[in-house]
């Protein structure tokens, strides 16, 4: 993750968490290292940003130009996307857009076959990374 640091073990997080539960863009979390020489971990989140996470997966069958579109038609509703690679996103909803717009979309392209997603606020039995633990 990309992250400002604030001092004081404080940090603000600057990109959308692709693999992360309850974290967001612009939350204030304390993040430590357990010594020296390792990277600072999370801890805590500080202050909540209002920001909201989505995570998509494309079937690989889902062309790019395609994903590209309908990604960008969520711009209407304050939805941005980061890419993890050719068939995972990342989508953040500013604390202004509509995070049920959004929602109901992606609903609607998962019942159509175009992606799977997943909110970010809570791990769930079947979610993507309990699906990648049991493989």
């Amino acid at each position: 993750m990309w992250a400002e640091e604030l001092g004081s073990d404080l940090y603000r997080l600057r990109n959308v968490p692709f693999f992360a539960y309850g974290l967001n863009f612009h939350d204030v979390v304390r993040a430590t290292a357990d010594s020296p020489d390792l990277k600072p971990e999370i801890r805590e989140v500080i202050e909540t940003s209002g920001h909201k996470t989505l995570r998509v997966i494309f079937p690989k069958t889902v062309e790019r130009d395609k994903q590209v579109k309908l990604l960008s038609s969520l711009d209407e509703f304050k939805a941005s996307f980061e890419r993890a690679d050719g068939t995972n996103v990342a989508i953040d909803i500013e604390p202004e857009g509509s995070y049920s717009d959004v929602y109901d979309l992606l609903q609607e392209w998962e019942d159509s076959g175009l992606l799977s997603f997943e909110t970010c606020e809570a791990k769930a039995k079947g979610s993507f990374d309990d699906l990648l633990e049991a493989n």
